[in-house]
């Protein structure tokens, strides 16, 4: 197993910069899970986590598919299981501080984004009583809170991803990662992966992190992962490979081939996603990150 950080010790030195930054978040979160999310986060999760109750005769108008079997054949007549719902969730918040996350909005970066994510989601998770924890990740596991309750718990979250530092030089293992967290959840959870998800190879994990919990992937997109803006004569660099090369922006042609294979990206990540059995939310970082989520929210709690 990776050796990793926890950050359950007494809370890290933070500058007034920094202070500032999470006092905003938390004030604007706040604010925005009374408002968006109201009663919809408990319809939307409650039921999620259930447990066996007992096993009693069928009647009239039951769900053939939960008849226990094995009873059935002892009794001689058919037999149904009972659930009942767990009485809290956790909440779990998996982030990438993989070197992409810097990358086309220096003073912000998907970090930030993730940031705000976070904070709404163990919010409304502490607001309703539910444990939430956090795994921050890059080519492999990096810091792990382990789920707890409380508004404390919910802000040292948000800390751990304002203020974490990119990895720059790793690639990315979204697979490592979910493999680890799998290892350590012991009971089913909500898990949103929040990611540019560039990366290759995780569907395994991803699939194999859904067959025990449910996973839900928070996209984070920046317009130039979809477009490339005309700069003219520019020299790039990998962000997690280092490798640089030149490119003419100002060519509509390299401009055009950009697009069409960003868009090819974009559509594989999302058919390994449905195939993994993972719902996507894409959240646009130079906009209201957390609208899609709400929207999300707003779409479940009818749904059910």
């Amino acid at each position: 197993m990776p050796s990793i950080a926890t950050t359950t010790d007494p809370a890290l030195a933070l500058s007034a910069d920094l202070l500032a930054r999470i006092r905003t978040i938390e004030i604007r979160t706040r604010r925005l899970t009374a408002s968006l999310l109201g009663g919809q986060y408990r319809s939307v999760f409650r039921g999620a986590g259930i447990e066996f109750a007992e096993a009693r005769e069928y009647t009239d108008g039951d769900d053939v598919r939960l008849i226990d079997w094995n009873v059935t054949a002892r009794m001689g007549t058919p037999w149904v299981k009972q659930y009942v719902e767990e009485r809290d969730l956790t909440v779990m918040c998996m982030v990438d501080r993989s070197a992409s996350a810097r990358v086309g909005m220096p003073e912000r970066g998907r970090l930030g984004a993730a940031a705000e994510l976070v904070a709404l989601l163990s919010f409304a998770a502490t607001q309703n009583g539910d444990r939430a924890g956090l795994l921050t990740f890059s080519a492999g596991p990096d810091t792990f809170l382990r789920p707890e309750r409380g508004t404390r718990h919910a802000l040292r979250m948000v800390r751990d991803v304002i203020a974490a530092e990119p990895a720059f030089g790793v690639r990315t293992s979204i697979a490592t990662a979910a493999d680890y967290l799998g290892r350590v959840l012991r009971r089913r959870s909500i898990v949103f992966i929040v990611s540019d998800f560039l990366d290759e190879g995780y569907e395994e994990a991803l699939r194999g992190l859904a067959r025990r919990h449910e996973v839900i992937a928070l996209t984070l997109r920046d317009p130039i992962d979809a477009a490339m803006p005309d700069l003219g004569l520019i020299a790039v660099a990998d962000a997690e490979t280092g490798e640089r090369l030149w490119i003419d922006t100002s060519n509509a042609r390299v401009r055009d081939a950009y697009a069409v294979a960003a868009a090819a990206i974009a559509r594989r990540r999302h058919d390994a996603l449905v195939a993994c059995g993972i719902e996507e939310i894409e959240i646009p970082i130079t906009g209201d990150v957390i609208g899609p989520l709400a929207a999300f929210f707003r779409r479940r709690a009818l749904a059910r």
